[in-house]
């Protein structure tokens, strides 16, 4: 068959024009150049709401507001407290979503049933809205908590996935992840096991970070320790291995770990709570592995609990100070 030379060259060119247009249609990704810390403080009325903290180089840390809440707690939650915030910046580029757990302590450790969802186009002015897990989802009569949630964009659904621990009478803490529907006001899939533990240990304050094709879920066991573990997989809703071992730098019990990537290299901080001394720790990894503690390099005027980091922009951040100045602006 003999192929007409003109027409041959007019469809390599269509190609190519169809390439490029790919290609430079395309938003630019933002260049990230601070982080945002969201946090909350202890285990009381005032210390059970989301707090916010910035920092140039994700070492030094101020506190917006002087440490007082951006939301009021009793506005956006059932339960008067949130805690345990997980802030993330959507696949557009340009939205933003929190989740919190909607609890007091006071009540008890087993005393409450709902997250709480939260969403914003500027990170100052919210929207917010309350999931009962128990009131939604039928079978779940014997569900005592619902905690720390977090939130992933799934590539293949085109959905933003929640992820949770839960647990139900006698039963062990198990982590749980379901589908948020489009506005990101509540869940429209029931609840399914993510990660399944193989010695049926309770699983909390999971943080699922994408690396090198792999979805790397950081979680703290309960019951046999108090540490943190990581599973691996390729799919994010599936198949997760552990890695049976602590990454955590110290002796002390620690929950909450928060993983986020340094925006001018390629490492990561993992932090968390070592909750039975009132302190936070820092460690820095290249390959998600290994661990070295780097608490000389860190500051921060507030003391931390559970809560995540997020890169932004140095524009995102004028506007965050501009709202809730920080001492170091004073």
């Amino acid at each position: 068959m003999r192929v007409n030379p003109k027409l041959f060259q007019a469809f390599v060119w269509l190609l190519v024009m169809q390439s490029f247009t790919a290609v430079y249609a395309q938003k630019p990704a933002k260049k990230t150049t601070a982080y945002l810390f969201a946090y909350f403080t202890g285990n009381s009325k005032d210390g059970e709401a989301i707090r916010f903290a910035l920092s140039d180089d994700g070492y030094r840390y101020k506190a917006l507001n002087n440490n007082q809440p951006i939301l009021s707690s009793a506005k956006i939650s059932s339960e008067g407290g949130v805690r345990d915030p997980h802030i993330l910046r959507g696949a557009d580029g340009k939205t933003f979503y929190m989740v919190v757990t909607d609890m007091v302590s006071a009540k008890g450790w087993n005393s409450n049933r709902a997250m709480v969802l939260l969403k914003s186009k500027d990170l100052v002015n919210w929207t917010s809205s309350v999931v009962n897990i128990q009131n939604k989802f039928p079978g779940n009569d014997n569900l005592l908590r619902v905690w720390a949630p977090q939130t992933i964009y799934d590539p293949e659904a085109k959905k933003y996935m929640l992820y949770w621990s839960m647990k139900h009478g006698k039963d062990p803490d198990k982590i749980y992840y379901a589908y948020a529907n489009s506005d990101f006001t509540d869940i429209e899939t029931s609840p399914k096991q993510l990660f399944i533990s193989p010695t049926n240990g309770g699983c909390i304050d999971g943080d699922i970070v994408f690396k090198d094709g792999k979805y790397h879920l950081f979680f703290k066991t309960e019951g046999a320790g108090s540490g943190i573990k990581i599973a691996v997989s390729d799919k994010l809703t599936e198949g997760y291995v552990l890695q049976d071992r602590y990454v955590q730098q110290t002796k002390d019990p620690v929950e909450g770990s928060g993983v986020f990537k340094l925006n001018n290299e390629d490492a990561y901080i993992l932090m968390y709570d070592v909750y039975t001394k009132g302190k936070y720790q820092f460690t820095r990894s290249a390959d998600l592995e290994n661990f070295k503690v780097i608490d000389n390099e860190v500051s921060m005027d507030f003391h931390p609990r559970h809560g995540t980091v997020m890169p932004i922009t140095r524009k995102e951040a004028k506007r965050l100070m501009k709202k809730w100045p920080s001492s170091a602006q004073k």
